[in-house]
């Protein structure tokens, strides 16, 4: 461990400390420093365990002049000094650290084995059985103390040797805390599996100088497993074809020095199958998770159409009744292809519905639970229900403000797929041994959700539920693995409605007729003519910035909010990416002021008023990855009873506290991508598009951009990119065989 300036002291105060990841800011006592300094305390900061008021440290770091705290040692190593006296041993000794060993006990050890006795029992336990009065319980305790707390500081030295820094560090303790250095040394490449932002490039750097290199098995089975990993969640891949993942895994592997037979990558693949690793199933390579979620989704929706015995079978006049007195309680007239789809949905288990915008989906899901209560005698208000009592209807979506925006237009209660399902951060609550409650299930945006929630989901499906699943073949694919809705429409084995007919145009609807002829791959020619619900503004990647902080100005001094404008844009670097707008979107909407409270987090500062998105799931909290909120409130450590800084968001009249701890969940929501859109609709979209984003300018991309805009779509940017995006249809192709396993469960001879 390379060391260098340090500052030597005790332990004052802790002015904070977090248990989850040891970041520390605390007050020394200075008792000797190379720096320049001649005060007698210090503030330090840093990634540190626990420290102790009689113990002495050496800090090595640097001063940082902090904007709102002063001046601070950034502790980047430490090492705690061990007592050099007897009497310093004793003290030692003595301390809260080691239950059981009073002064008495601490001076006989010390007269037993002077004032190394430290260093002696940990190289021999065994010595303990000198100490006169010494209970083997007590000697046994003392010991595991002894080397849980040096063990520490060997720990740390270890990894810093190793080219962690501090914050890195402390997570891999906390990982495996006494373990660290048998696992690192064992096998590093387990720090690719368990510890996010090690990669297997660090992992083998590691393995190397332990002579795990070349064809060593370890290293071979580490490589397999990353690039399956990383090939699934990266390329939403379901599996990978075996001769080019073989392909993949040596590139990985091959260095100058040595060139990987790929029979010996074949033999640890073989071995990782045998051990449930990984599936290898003819020339195709799953993760476990994907293999069985693929299969059982297939199982799952087989054993769902194969219930249609139990529905219900209506006339044509008991139907057209029923519709009749739907139509003037909700004072419409259905369509013939509105009422196909309705009288679909209610005669078979399972049914899709697709279509793009403003082809009347909303209200046709409003019609199937209409006409569903009428058929079946139920009533369709909540309140209607008393305690104990099932209420029959479940509207979900896989974000928060997809089923927020199901609940306002339908009028009826609709929930996230995760709270559906009772997700518990590791687990689901229901599953097929307890599958959710109701009889008719309808599931918004599902081209949103990926392979393995949607396996959860129909798995806890009851026998005798009838299920819709509402969705727009043209936009995204899910985030995570599969390709669900494609490929439901692709295995042609469910009952499916496409509607076409768009009913919104005819209210004049211009960013209708534009999303549908970006759909058709077609670029208006007057896409850039002004009408009263679209406008383009040309300008380069360098002034979109600017064209966007004006728009967003116009439409403050308009009147309109935070919550009625989004900015969308496809990447995060650069410009004009999402990073960039935010910070400037940020003086627009929110600009700093004396009467707003603020905090800096890594490279962004919340403010109190920011409009923020959460990333991550939070069960406990019930806050869910793309769900939106407000910051209400910031308080200080020095205001709190945990003396941590804390941030509390408001979402939909629910707040949720963040620390510095989870703040990781949270970024500015001002600007955000395409892909964390899906599912919401906005008054105002404004979408920046130059050639900067070439890599992301396809057309289901910019597809979905648009049909996120519900009043007005105000673009900016180059119009040869506009165009680029609207003719390019490539798309990621996604390995998955959901189609073909459901063709071949519905027809064994396929």
């Amino acid at each position: 461990m390379e060391r260098t300036n340090y500052i030597k002291g005790s332990l004052v105060r802790y002015i904070f400390h977090n248990e989850e990841n040891l970041y520390t800011v605390a007050r020394i006592r200075v008792q000797e420093t190379t720096e320049n300094f001649s005060d007698k305390e210090a503030i330090i900061t840093g990634y540190l365990p626990q420290l102790y008021e009689h113990e002495s440290y050496f800090f090595y770091g640097y001063f940082i002049d902090h904007p709102k705290y002063g001046r601070q040692y950034h502790v980047v190593n430490y090492k705690r000094e061990l007592p050099q006296t007897k009497s310093g041993v004793i003290q030692y000794l003595s301390s809260e650290l080691f239950e059981g060993i009073g002064v008495k006990t601490a001076e006989a050890i010390v007269q037993t084995l002077g004032e190394r006795a430290i260093s002696k029992i940990m190289e021999n336990p065994a010595v303990l059985e000198k100490v006169p009065h010494l209970r083997k319980d007590a000697a046994q305790k003392l010991y595991e103390s002894l080397k849980r707390y040096e063990g520490l500081d060997e720990i740390m030295i270890f990894l810093s040797e190793c080219g962690f820094g501090p914050k890195l560090a402390m997570r891999i303790y906390q990982e495996y805390k006494e373990d660290t250095i048998k696992t690192i040394q064992d096998n590093p490449y387990q720090l690719v599996y368990d510890i996010e932002g090690i990669g297997f490039k660090r992992a083998d750097e590691l393995g190397e100088k332990q002579g795990i290199k070349g064809s060593h098995p370890e290293r071979i089975r580490a490589a397999a497993l990353y690039v399956l990993t990383e090939q699934t969640m990266q390329n939403g891949h379901v599996y990978l074809d075996y001769d080019s993942y073989v392909k993949e895994i040596k590139k990985l592997l091959d260095d100058e020095k040595n060139a990987i037979d790929e029979t010996m990558i074949a033999q640890e693949l073989l071995l990782l199958d045998e051990e449930d690793k990984l599936v290898l199933e003819k020339e195709r390579v799953y993760l476990p998770s994907l293999y069985y979620a693929e299969k059982g989704l297939a199982n799952n929706i087989k054993r769902l159409l194969a219930n249609a015995e139990d529905i219900s079978a209506f006339s044509d006049e008991e139907f057209q009744a029923a519709l009749d007195n739907v139509e003037k309680k909700l004072n419409i007239h259905y369509s013939e292809s509105q009422r196909k789809a309705i009288k679909t949905a209610l005669s078979t288990p399972l049914m899709l519905l697709t279509g793009g915008p403003g082809t009347g989906k909303t209200t046709i899901i409003k019609g199937i639970v209409e006409v569903y209560a009428q058929l079946y005698e139920l009533a369709v208000e909540p309140q209607a229900y008393g305690d104990g009592e099932t209420y029959p209807f479940i509207l979900a979506a896989p974000t928060g403000r997809a089923a927020k925006r199901m609940g306002e237009t339908t009028g009826l209660p609709a929930y996230t797929i995760h709270r559906l399902l009772g997700w518990k951060g590791d687990y689901f609550e229901h599953n097929e041994e307890n599958p959710i409650a109701g009889r008719l299930l309808i599931v918004d945006e599902v081209s949103m959700v990926d392979l393995w929630l949607a396996h959860h989901l129909f798995k806890s499906l009851p026998k005798g539920m009838q299920v819709i699943l509402v969705g727009d073949e043209d936009q995204l694919p899910s985030v995570q693995p599969g390709q669900v809705l494609k490929d439901l429409l692709d295995s042609k084995a469910i009952p499916t409605v496409k509607l076409t007919d768009v009913y919104r145009q005819a209210e004049g609807s211009t960013i209708i007729e534009f999303a549908h002829a970006i759909k058709k791959g077609e670029l208006p020619d007057d896409f850039a003519e002004a009408t009263e619900d679209r406008r383009f503004f040309p300008c380069s990647t360098d002034e979109v910035a600017d064209v966007v902080v004006k728009i967003c100005s116009f439409a403050i001094d308009k009147g309109y909010s935070i919550h009625d404008v989004q900015v969308l844009a496809p990447i995060y670097k650069g410009k004009a990416g999402v990073d960039h707008l935010n910070v400037q979107l940020q003086n627009v909407f929110n600009p700093k002021s004396e009467q707003k409270r603020e905090i800096e987090f890594r490279d962004t500062i919340f403010r109190t008023g920011d409009k923020v998105l959460q990333l991550v799931n939070d069960p406990e909290n019930q806050v869910f990855n793309g769900d939106i909120g407000v910051i209400s409130a910031i308080f200080y450590a020095n205001e709190t009873e945990s003396k941590e800084d804390q941030v509390v968001v408001t979402f939909e009249q629910k707040d949720v506290i963040y620390t510095r701890n989870t703040l990781h969940s949270l970024t500015l929501a001002y600007c955000c991508s395409i892909h964390k859109s899906q599912g919401s609709e906005y008054p105002i979209v404004v979408l920046p598009i130059v050639k900067s984003y070439f890599r992301m300018l396809k057309r289901n991309l910019l597809y979905t951009a648009v049909t996120r805009s519900k009043k007005f779509l105000l673009m900016c940017g180059e119009a040869s990119a506009l165009k680029q995006a609207v003719e390019n249809d490539s798309q990621d192709e996604r390995n998955s065989l959901l189609a073909y396993k459901l063709q071949e469960l519905m027809d064994p001879h396929t």
